[in-house]
């Protein structure tokens, strides 16, 4: 089974939920981020668990860049792993 890895990039986090550099994986459950941003990520995560390929600029890969619909106050990349 698929997994993704979220690595927040950037975080200018309300609550300090999402720090820079934190790192979860996903295998199916919810990680430890706020509902926000999971809400808004959850849709390419889904498809990633699922084998598909995103539009990543000009190509197609297996990652995705996000952010947290409160401003892009936190940003992620999203990337499966093996």
């Amino acid at each position: 089974m698929s997994k993704v890895k979220l690595t927040i990039v950037d975080s200018l986090c309300r609550d300090g939920s999402c720090k820079a550099g934190d790192e979860f994986v996903v295998e199916g459950l919810c990680p430890p981020i706020c509902h926000e941003l999971w809400h808004a990520i959850y849709p390419q995560v889904f498809a990633l668990l699922n084998g598909a390929e995103l539009d990543y600029g000009e190509e197609k890969a297996a990652c995705f860049d996000g952010q947290c619909p409160d401003g892009g106050r936190v940003k992620v990349h999203g990337e499966r792993i093996e």
